[in-house]
């Protein structure tokens, strides 16, 4: 007679060998770190093609429709490793979509059979080099898309936190205990938002020339007093933390979308101006590259925020603890991103070797980003007020 599912993942993880989870347990709580170590290889292995796979690259028949171009050759690169991740995600996607239960088979399937999974990886990668080039340009296209919708999708996850966080703190059990703290974070949040939209003109709008800048870092500064009104105002009365940490992302949006601009703009007076590659360059492309990986993950395992409904409460053995289909979709849509990253949003752009997402088109990505995460914020947070409201 065989154990229950709850038992069975209790028995695995009493097992404290990684490795012997890995092998014999159906572990989806493990299963989400396989699936990002195969996204972040992905990651180096689109970076590898980029950076240092000119020469082989160049030697495959298929790729010489560049005509020479270096450039080209390395985003075909990028979106061939792109490619062959995507798909296995998606392959992912479509055979564990409204998986509802532990005792599934497509619950095995996502937890287990690891060697034909990573195989699987390994020769769709194989086969997008094979690809002709006229395939791999349309990809390119439809993965501008794709990244967009990984952008919204991280937006809504992130909106979503902020709100549950505030809905817990001045919750009436909850409310006379968290006060101190929720100003001493709403207060922290407000002050790094200041210092960084401060030292945001020191660095990049050190002259009346640099109007680009200046609008950018203005603009942000009134989308910030613009939220807090919104906050503030007396129907609503949601108090600093939700606008405060809502703040923190959009002032993060607004440095890496100026961070974005090409190398040797006279208004950017720190080291971006040098072509030279120093460790501090390899360090910020080390840690952005794991922030991809990151983002994607503690994305991936957030779909409750995207359930409209509660479903009827499930005994403990058959709850999933997260969904498997929304999963692999961000994963997916991961892949196209990272690709958008390495090659600038911009398939005829030249990247220069240990950076990531710089570009004009990777600014005015990031600006829209910020733009519209300040829309889609006002627009959920209003719903969220009106529907606690109406449940009152």
């Amino acid at each position: 007679m065989e154990c229950g599912a709850h038992e069975r993942h209790a028995a695995i993880l009493k097992d404290s060998s990684w490795f012997r989870q890995f092998r014999n347990g159906c572990n989806p709580w493990m299963a989400r770190y396989v699936y990002a170590l195969i996204f972040l290889f992905a990651n180096l292995l689109a970076w590898a093609a980029r950076d240092y796979g000119h020469g082989a690259l160049s030697e495959m028949e298929r790729l010489r429709v560049c005509a020479g171009k270096s450039n080209c050759l390395g985003a075909e690169g990028v979106l061939r490793v792109s490619l062959g991740c995507f798909v296995f995600f998606m392959i992912m996607f479509v055979s564990t979509v409204r998986t509802s239960k532990l005792q599934d088979p497509r619950d095995v399937w996502h937890s287990g059979w690891w060697f034909a999974k990573i195989v699987l990886w390994i020769a769709l990668t194989i086969l997008t080099f094979f690809i002709p080039s006229t395939f791999i340009r349309l990809y390119g296209e439809i993965a501008h898309f794709g990244a967009g919708v990984f952008l919204l999708i991280q937006l809504i996850s992130i909106i979503s936190f902020i709100t549950w966080l505030n809905d817990c703190c001045v919750s009436d059990e909850r409310a006379d205990r968290c006060h101190i703290h929720v100003m001493l974070i709403a207060t922290t949040a407000y002050v790094i938002c200041i210092v960084g939209i401060i030292l945001m003109y020191i660095w990049y709008a050190p002259e009346p020339s640099c109007l680009l800048n200046i609008f950018f870092i203005t603009w942000t500064l009134v989308l910030l007093q613009l939220m807090t009104s919104i906050s503030l105002h007396p129907k609503i009365n949601a108090g600093f933390l939700t606008p405060g940490l809502m703040g923190l992302y959009v002032v993060f949006l607004c440095w890496c979308a100026i961070r974005s601009e090409p190398a040797g703009e006279s208004c950017i007076k720190k080291a971006e101006a040098s072509k030279r590659t120093d460790w501090l360059t390899i360090i910020s492309f080390v840690v952005a590259l794991l922030a991809i990986v990151i983002a994607t993950f503690s994305t991936g395992i957030d779909s409750q925020c995207f359930q409209f409904r509660k479903r009827e409460k499930e005994a403990e053995d058959d709850v999933l603890p997260y969904g498997y289909g929304f999963f692999h979709f961000v994963f997916a849509t991961g892949a196209m991103y990272f690709a958008m990253l390495l090659i600038g949003w911009n398939t005829h752009h030249t990247i220069q070797k240990w950076t990531i997402d710089v570009g004009w088109t990777s600014t005015w990505v990031r600006v829209v980003n910020e733009w519209l995460a300040v829309c889609v914020y006002c627009k959920y947070f209003l719903l969220w007020v009106s529907l606690n409201c109406g449940m009152k």
